[in-house]
């Protein structure tokens, strides 16, 4: 939905001079006032990116870039006004007219104060992608954010040519001031130097309006409402990046059902990967709720339907991939989801019994619980090593026609006085036919506003018809369990 604000924003947008040098170090002084500085992708990867950050006063927008390699530039960058959010003042401009492959430095400001530099490198078009998932940072101390930051650390010792990192939602808590700035701290050198595709989890949309489409720059012209999230698209290689916003009507709107089912299908890319919070598929905590099982009906549906390869997703707190899966039965030409595990400290238990119930077993391929360590390795529940506690994060890579994702745990040891350990807990390989992807939808895929009051109906109605008709009867079969598992474990 193109929404008022954001019309506003197209209107009053203005280009500005870019101060543009061909060494990657600038003069003047830099400044603590400018905080939660990010990076993010912004429609085309290959030429564009955004950028947000935040003063404590209202200054101008001003933004210095230069190429590492000292190339002549002609960027375009536009602006909205300086505004005020929450007691801070919010500023995001966007960089287009970049060129493909290029590393560049970059810091932004007011014209006189500046903040410390960073770095980012533009997509060069070839069929081979770096990139890593976390999620689930979710912390309320800045000791929490700290853990977070050092398993995302990690991933970068592991991959340090990453293109983008992903964070699949729950950035912080509560959602506010104190806690971004905390979560600012902890992520500043990171989301300085590196491309964010920021994923809005629950914690950063329901009952906190904006926090989310605030704190990014992202290319919000086919968002189909921003008021809890933001769902966007972008191609990055040989791959297409489906991103959800499944705060949308406790899950998902009809009218976002029906641009990812376009947005996926108007793609010719080898490979199509969705990022997105609530998981389909879980035995955490959260899944034995209606509003994230509900995406196994009508979103699962459309993943089948469009050729989707994987899923990432997070909420759930614990790590977990499937088997391949269409129609919600094992097919050996379907979709695996990954629920990517918490990359901070709140973790869950094993809900054994969600196993065979909302979720069944043999569509397991490995699951580990980072709170008590449990590893599920098709079997059975029995595997339990103190080194699976910790932080999780994945690095998955694109070579042309595979895909590899390695997922790993950063041990707790290192908080206890242990030695730095990290441990790989799952390994995959995908190999598909490349050119079998064909675009077979064309055209603007916005919504209206009158078409998503429209769709009102079909978003509730299929929730409360999911609820009533398929998840009730299995949740009722299911309290007795869950009532000895309570009294037992203490684990609900």
């Amino acid at each position: 939905m193109k929404n008022i604000k954001k019309v506003t924003s197209i209107i009053l947008s203005v280009l500005l001079v870019v101060s543009l040098t061909v060494v990657p170090a600038f003069a003047q002084s830099t400044t603590s006032e400018i905080t939660r500085t990010t990076v993010t992708v912004n429609g085309d990867a290959s030429t564009t990116r955004g950028f947000t950050w935040y003063t404590k006063t209202e200054t101008k927008n001003r933004i210095q870039i230069a190429a590492t390699d000292g190339s002549e530039l002609d960027v375009k960058i536009s602006s909205s006004e300086c505004e005020e959010f929450e007691g801070s003042y919010m500023h995001k401009m966007v960089a287009t007219n970049l060129l493909p492959g290029k590393t560049y430095t970059y810091r932004v400001g007011d014209g006189t104060n500046w903040s410390e530099e960073g770095t980012f490198t533009t997509d060069n078009g070839d069929d081979k992608v770096n990139f890593i998932a976390i999620a689930d940072v979710q912390a309320g101390s800045l000791d929490r954010f700290k853990m977070g930051a050092n398993t995302l650390m990690a991933a970068y010792e592991i991959m340090p040519d990453a293109d983008f990192y992903t964070n699949l939602g729950d950035f912080t808590d509560d959602s506010d001031n104190k806690e971004w700035d905390l979560y600012a701290q902890a992520f500043d050198d990171i989301n300085r130097n590196n491309t964010l595709v920021p994923v809005a989890g629950n914690h950063d949309g329901f009952g906190v309006w904006h926090w989310f489409d605030n704190m990014f720059a992202l290319d919000k012209s086919e968002s189909v409402q921003n008021l809890n999230g933001v769902n966007y698209s972008y191609d990055y290689g040989n791959a297409h990046f489906t991103v959800l916003n499944t705060n949308d009507m406790g899950a998902i709107s009809q009218a976002q059902l029906e641009w990812a089912e376009n947005d996926l299908n108007s793609t010719d890319k080898d490979w199509k990967i969705v990022f997105m919070h609530k998981s389909p598929y879980s035995l955490g905590k959260d899944a034995k709720w209606p509003d994230a099982l509900s995406l196994q009906d009508k979103l699962a549906t459309v993943f089948d339907n469009c050729n989707v390869d994987v899923v990432f997703s997070g909420h759930d707190h614990m790590y977990l991939r499937t088997k391949t899966i269409y129609g919600n039965e094992y097919n050996e030409d379907g979709t695996t989801y990954i629920l990517a595990g918490t990359a901070g400290k709140k973790r869950y238990e094993f809900r054994q019994f969600l196993a065979d119930a909302y979720m069944p077993t043999d569509l397991i391929e490995v699951a580990v619980s980072q709170e008590d360590g449990y590893y599920f390795n098709g079997r059975d529940f029995s595997s339990c090593s103190t080194k699976n506690i910790g932080g999780c994060f994945s690095c998955i890579s694109i070579d042309g026609d595979t895909l590899t994702l390695n997922a790993y745990i950063l041990s707790d040891d290192m908080y206890k006085g242990g030695e730095k350990s990290v441990k790989n807990i799952d390994t995959m390989t995908i190999t598909k036919e490349l050119g079998e992807n064909e675009a077979t939808y064309e055209g603007e895929n916005t919504t209206s506003v009158w078409d998503y009051i429209k769709d009102l109906g079909a978003s509730i109605s299929n929730l409360v018809s999911y609820t009533l008709v398929t998840w009730l009867p299995t949740f009722i079969k299911i309290i007795p369990a869950m009532i000895y598992s309570y009294i037992a474990y203490h684990v609900f």
